[in-house]
């Protein structure tokens, strides 16, 4: 007998109900879907909204299936499983303070071993930063680096910028002044995804590198704080830079949430962002929310401290993991980093087809 469901009565998909039209959208055979880039050939809108399932059987792990419009083929259960428990091949993040070890991965391995690279990645999701080691030390080697992942992302700043102390900087970065736990670039739309810092020197006194997991804080506050925690997720600041040629401002939370009250993003730099006017109650509770958010970023507890040296890369994501760096005497040597950005859907993409 026709129906518009079928009710899984065994296996992992035990007591799932599944609908006829959700079925047949996932069909993957070549009269239904583009091989090549898996693309449907037809518009799942103008399918018959009374379409049944005439015939099925369960076996293998596969469901085979025939359709009232003929359609037939099979789909498999685990891609079914996968689909509606949220079951992703990118890692869930990982809790870490500054006792966790370092993320360090050898170049020359991540780029002639795909195991190598696929951990990399790995590691890069589950804690928001990786350190790679071995590469040139040489000018636009980042580019080199970054593009063997996925596209650059250019910005005012360029392809590439570079981080050098110069006289009249359009950035503090571009001082040898410390500069506190931060987020790159919160007054972009979108903020750039990851960040990459590559030493080509490092030869100065000071200098030396932070990373601070903007998850660990957030899920501290949450637990600590939880009064800051709910003023920092609900309140919009207005980030702004201002240079010669351009005036770029975006308005967001300190510490964003999704739509499921889950963290996804961090945007904390101190030196640029704008507090609305909120009530006088509120606005008391938003500077004591900061300044807590403040203290957390820059304490002990969260800091992982380490020195970039000559041909290690930094690359850590720009929307969890705050950096930083202490002050340094440009007189007792010369020190330069070269840097770009790339976006997430370089390092998911890559990652997803190296699991394939």
């Amino acid at each position: 007998m026709s129906s518009q469901f079928i009710t899984i009565e065994e296996g992992k998909l035990k007591g799932t109900k599944l609908n006829s039209l959700w079925l047949r959208e996932r069909l993957s055979g070549e009269i239904y879907v583009d091989q090549n880039n898996m693309q449907r050939l037809y518009e799942p809108s103008l399918l018959d909204e009374d379409l049944c399932i005439k015939e099925f059987r369960i076996g293998d792990n596969f469901i085979s299936i025939i359709f009232s419009d003929g359609a037939e083929g099979k789909i498999s259960i685990d891609e079914i499983y996968n689909e509606i428990n949220f079951i992703d091949c990118i890692p869930q993040k990982k809790i870490w303070n500054k006792s966790d070890k370092l993320q360090v991965f050898n170049n020359n391995k991540i780029h002639q071993d795909k195991n190598s690279l696929i951990e990399m990645l790995r590691s890069f999701y589950e804690y928001g930063y990786v350190i790679i080691e071995n590469t040139k030390a040489e000018e636009n080697e980042v580019i080199n680096f970054a593009e063997k992942i996925g596209p650059v992302r250019t910005t005012n700043w360029g392809k590439l910028f570079n981080v050098v102390s110069k006289p009249n900087p359009n950035d503090l970065a571009y001082t040898a002044l410390e500069l506190k736990s931060h987020s790159d670039n919160p007054y972009r739309k979108p903020v750039p995804g990851i960040q990459l810092l590559h030493c080509i020197a490092n030869e100065s006194t000071g200098g030396d590198s932070s990373l601070v997991d903007g998850f660990s804080v957030s899920e501290y506050l949450k637990e600590y704080y939880h009064d800051f925690y709910e003023i920092l997720t609900q309140t919009n600041v207005n980030f702004k830079f201002t240079d010669v040629d351009v005036i770029l401002e975006n308005k967001s939370k300190l510490i964003e949430l999704d739509s499921d009250g889950n963290f996804k993003q961090i945007s904390f730099s101190g030196r640029l962002d704008y507090v609305p006017l909120l009530k006088e109650e509120n606005l008391k509770m938003f500077y004591k929310a900061r300044k807590c958010m403040y203290e957390l970023c820059n304490s002990d507890q969260f800091k992982i401290k380490f020195r970039l040296s000559k041909g290690m890369i930094a690359m850590f994501d720009n929307l969890r993991t705050l950096h930083g760096r202490t002050k340094f005497d440009p007189n007792t040597g010369f020190r330069h980093l070269q840097g770009c950005y790339i976006d997430h859907d370089a390092t998911e993409g890559k990652l997803r087809r190296l699991l394939k």
